[in-house]
């Protein structure tokens, strides 16, 4: 079975959504793709993440807005996402 990239502990950044085994959350991530940094800007102001984790994250937040388009959508798995479920 595949690592599960994003969690969310509400132990951990008051239940925000982070990359497993960081403090990084998946805002985090939106916001510096939306204020115009590239995923190897990303990569290099966080080195000890990876390219799998950020897509994980990117994917995470997709899976949250087709939800809301869809709320009866019931294989949307908002809170776990399996690094199988990436694609490029």
């Amino acid at each position: 079975m595949s690592k599960t990239q994003i969690i969310s502990d509400p132990n951990i950044l008051g239940g925000k959504p982070v990359i497993a085994g960081t403090r990084i959350s998946v805002e985090l991530i939106l916001d510096r793709f939306s204020s115009g940094m590239s995923e190897k800007d990303i990569l290099k102001d966080y080195p000890h993440l990876t390219p799998i984790q950020i897509h994980a994250a990117l994917s995470f937040a997709k899976n949250l807005v087709m939800q809301k388009k869809n709320p009866k959508a019931k294989d949307i798995q908002p809170t776990t996402l399996y690094t199988h479920e990436i694609s490029r």
